[in-house]
């Protein structure tokens, strides 16, 4: 079975075992990669999966399950055990699927892949890096193109139809001279379309040029209270732990969110005004269907400071009460600010530029606390010197209202739009 029959064979027989509710989504996709090792294209691969995953829902009792064969056999297998699943669980009244939508096919990106011009690409990234920044050394790097279709369909007569096909590089390296090495770094773009200079791309050019800086690094001698610049590459982990602490289904459930009475009062900075937006046409790594089966849309989190929606599931709003977020609770685009990033730093007394967060997740209350890499020391407006790894540590509802200023610049990685962010009040600790 292919398609749109395994759906509805999958529907049908989830509603002839007498089953309240069922949805079953059906996803392909066929994968084309370049490897990037040690400075040379590797490997052209080329990868097929499919998967199926069945839900259903009895008697408020909920049971899933994921798949990679669609044969019948497997099928009907799987249909079984989710219903074993289902009758094993405790029942509760928010399992829910999504109710009727009008049936639709969504169209994204490209059908087929430019195979000629991903290798002429990936081999101008190796010439390219190899030209400027004859220190850095590849670690495994991909270039691919995915294109996917997917059914997803459940027994209120959701019908939904995905076609996407998108380009994704991801680059990681380190940087090495000798007997020095500096701690390595990556990064990811999703694109439409592909033409661009690779190493034009994202923030590739620029973190490298720090990799290769790092390898002069100095460790921070004392303790000290100052500002953080928190770079794109960065800042979308950052946003991840916040909504997660503070906006998601478990912090709301549990009643462990200090923002849960929040909505529509001023939470953070009045310069920070992002957003979730799936369906952008700025965005290449989007999705037009939730997870939980809703057409996607757009929408603000925060605004000028201001929380104008959490980001809650069926699931979640079905036991909160509160409205069911319009999609997921990604692909986060950042307003832009008014200042440059230059100005950012010449306007830093004491501080850091972080570009990556290694640490623990934050705990309820917001408290945080991790060693900063790939970091540089700013003092008196200046960039002085990359730093050693070096401990950050303070409170991500404190961090947003204090944040300082949000660059004009910003960086479109294909699955979100970033800028520069600064924030004061953080305790930074070096070697004391």
């Amino acid at each position: 079975m292919k398609g749109r029959k395994i759906t509805n064979y999958c529907l049908q027989a989830i509603k002839d075992k007498g089953i309240d509710k069922g949805e079953c989504v059906y996803t392909t996709s066929d994968k084309y990669e370049f490897n990037i090792n040690h400075g040379e294209i590797s490997l052209l691969r080329t990868t097929m999966d499919s998967s199926l995953n069945v839900k259903v829902i009895n008697d408020n009792k909920a049971g899933s399950i994921s798949i990679n064969k669609t044969n019948k056999e497997a099928v009907d297998t799987a249909i079984d055990n989710a219903i074993e699943l289902c009758n094993s669980s405790q029942a509760d009244e928010a399992n829910d699927i999504a109710p009727y939508q009008p049936a639709e096919e969504f169209n994204a990106g490209n059908s087929e892949p430019e195979l000629e011009k991903m290798f002429d690409l990936s081999k101008g990234l190796c010439e390219a890096v190899a030209k400027e920044f004859p220190k850095i050394k590849f670690e495994e790097s991909i270039f691919q193109f995915t294109v996917s279709k997917q059914y997803f369909s459940n027994t209120n007569g959701v019908d939904f139809v995905t076609n996407k096909g998108k380009y994704e590089l991801q680059v990681m390296f380190t940087a090495k001279d000798g007997k020095k090495t500096s701690s390595f770094n990556y990064t990811g773009i999703s694109l439409k379309e592909i033409g661009k200079n690779l190493i034009e791309l994202g923030t590739i050019r620029s973190i490298m040029a720090q990799s290769v800086q790092e390898l002069d690094a100095k460790p921070l001698l004392d303790k000290f209270v100052g500002d953080i610049i928190i770079t794109p590459d960065c800042l979308g982990s950052i946003l991840y732990y916040y909504l997660a602490v503070f906006l998601a289904d478990g912090a709301l459930i549990s009643g462990t969110s200090r923002l849960k009475d929040s909505l529509n009062e001023k939470i953070a900075s009045e310069k920070l005004t992002f957003s979730s937006n799936p369906t952008s046409d700025e965005i290449a790594g989007g999705y037009f269907v939730t997870r939980d089966g809703f057409k996607a849309e757009d929408f603000s989190i925060i605004e000028k400071g201001v929380l104008k929606s959490f980001v809650l599931g069926l699931y979640g709003a079905n036991k909160t009460g509160v409205e069911r977020a319009k999609n997921s609770g990604d692909i986060f685009v950042v307003d832009p600010g008014d200042k440059s990033f230059e100005e950012m730093v010449k306007n830093t007394k004491k501080g850091i530029l972080i570009s990556r967060f290694s640490g623990g997740y934050p705990n309820s209350n917001g408290d945080f606390s991790g060693v900063a890499k790939n970091s540089f020391y700013i003092e008196n407006g200046e960039i002085k010197h990359a730093i050693t790894e070096t401990m950050v540590s303070g409170n991500l509802y404190d961090l947003f209202n204090d944040i300082v200023d949000i660059s004009s610049e910003r960086v479109n990685f294909g699955s979100s739009i970033l800028p520069w962010v600064q924030a004061k009040g953080v305790t930074i600790s070096g070697k004391v």
